[in-house]
């Protein structure tokens, strides 16, 4: 396969690479919110005063495109709340004081699985989505004609500077992401199972190849270390040759692409029959005093988090996830989502956004695109609000990366600039829909009227 691989060789910076995760202190107090993953939000089915355990449903799934949520302190419902989102949504939330004690509900049971419905079933009542960070519910992936699975890709990559949570689960869990992986070589007729790790994690590399090596068409492909390595499309094509057309998915090009942590999970809850109730995060960057993983319970504030690991100084930004794809949160009450991977604060020194200054047209954003997109070109559409110019440049393939803006040396705000493009280009093409229902609608009163003419 020939390989040219686009994107950047952004720092590192694993510190907490050899912190194995260390379970902190419940909280006094978590809040979980019902939408945390794409689709519709949770149905809360606890209400204020209700007693709750660890592993026990306090939402059950919205709709097909859902998954339901399960407590993970043991305590007392204390309200249902609205709280601000960091897409600038408010979202309902359940409010659990916590006992402190950390009781496992009793009606905990191991799923029973005879065959693929069953094994997707199993993974939707668990309540798990993509923790890569995408927060796409895992059932709904798997609900596919397992004959059309050619090949299972475990995502292992974890490109993002700072974040080594992915790493942990590879290194400290490899026998549950194998058993993850047989699980779906069992109920898929893949031709290949391979888990994708950036050659800058050689333990992860060695453990995985060891824990897998009896497992029939396992493998682990060492990738270059570079970002965005982890992007789904970018890795379908670094591990297969496959490129996945624009507006198809992975399943189209035969392939499903799972992260490793969402499989650990998957297989824990098959294993034991607790379901998704807390995450491993990485919790780093420069206001961070002591930059470690931890366990924590979902819905817990990131307030707890940070006054847990220890500030060097009041932080200026901290952000969900890593540096490059990240988003701001909105206060430090926020929680801990399903999809948190970690934790990233930073001083007022690296908080600082940048200056931008006129485009010089180094092609340098082009260059750097995983999909080879013209930033610059689709940011001078977006200022003259060109909808038919922007479809024509394919904004709608942009990952959000942020592999333009990083290598722009006239640090322009290009990846900013995209996400708003891409919703100048939905209503351009909801405009066109409707023109033409219109015209549609016009012929056919027209032909309607020369019928009854004659």
């Amino acid at each position: 396969m020939n390989r040219k691989l686009h994107g950047i060789h952004a720092p590192h910076r694993k510190n907490t690479a050899d912190s194995v995760p260390k379970r902190m202190p419940p909280p006094p107090v978590i809040t979980v919110p019902m939408s945390m993953n794409i689709g519709a939000p949770a149905k809360p089915v606890v209400k204020a005063g209700d007693l709750v355990k660890v592993g026990q449903i306090i939402a059950e799934a919205g709709g097909f495109m859902s998954a339901p949520i399960y407590s993970g302190v043991s305590g007392k419902v204390k309200k249902l709340d609205e709280i601000l989102s960091s897409n600038g949504r408010f979202d309902t939330a359940i409010v659990i004081e916590s006992d402190g004690q950390q009781t496992l509900y009793e009606g905990l049971t191991k799923p029973v699985i005879t065959d693929q419905k069953s094994f997707v079933d199993a993974v939707r009542t668990c309540g798990v989505i993509g923790l890569g960070g995408a927060g796409f519910p895992t059932s709904v992936k798997l609900n596919v004609d397992p004959d059309r699975v050619h090949a299972i890709i475990i995502n292992g990559a974890e490109c993002e500077p700072y974040i080594t949570s992915d790493t942990r689960t590879m290194m400290d869990n490899a026998d549950r992401v194998v058993m993850g992986a047989q699980l779906l070589q069992k109920y898929y007729t893949a031709d290949r199972i391979v888990i994708g790790i950036e050659d800058n994690k050689p333990q992860c590399i060695e453990i995985m190849k060891e824990a897998g090596k009896d497992v029939p068409g396992f493998e682990v492909a060492e990738l270059p270390a570079m970002y965005p390595q982890g992007g789904e499309k970018v890795l379908i094509y670094n591990t297969t040759g496959q490129i996945v057309p624009e507006g198809k998915l992975p399943i189209d090009v035969g392939c499903i692409v799972i992260n490793c942590t969402t499989l650990a999970v998957i297989a824990r809850y098959i294993e034991t029959g607790i379901p998704l109730v807390e995450k491993v995060i990485t919790v780093d960057g420069s206001a961070v005093a002591n930059p470690q993983n931890i366990i924590v319970p979902v819905g817990t504030p990131i307030r707890d988090v940070l006054n847990y690991v220890g500030l060097k100084t009041e932080p200026r930004k901290v952000l969900y996830g890593g540096p490059m794809m990240g988003i701001c949160v909105p206060n430090l009450d926020a929680p801990i989502l399903k999809n948190t991977n970690a934790i990233l604060a930073f001083d007022e020194k690296d908080a600082q956004d940048p200056v931008p200054t006129p485009c010089i047209r180094c092609g340098r954003c082009v260059n750097h695109c995983p999909f080879g997109l013209m930033p610059a070109a689709i940011e001078q559409a977006y200022n003259d609000r060109d909808g038919a110019a922007l479809k024509k440049l394919k904004v709608n393939l942009c990952m959000e990366c942020g592999c333009c803006s990083y290598g722009c040396p006239a640090r322009r705000p290009l990846v900013q600039i995209n996400k708003l493009a891409k919703a100048v280009l939905n209503r351009y093409n909801q405009e066109q829909k409707a023109l033409a229902e219109k015209e549609a609608a016009k012929k056919a009163a027209k032909e309607e009227a020369g019928v009854h003419g004659k």
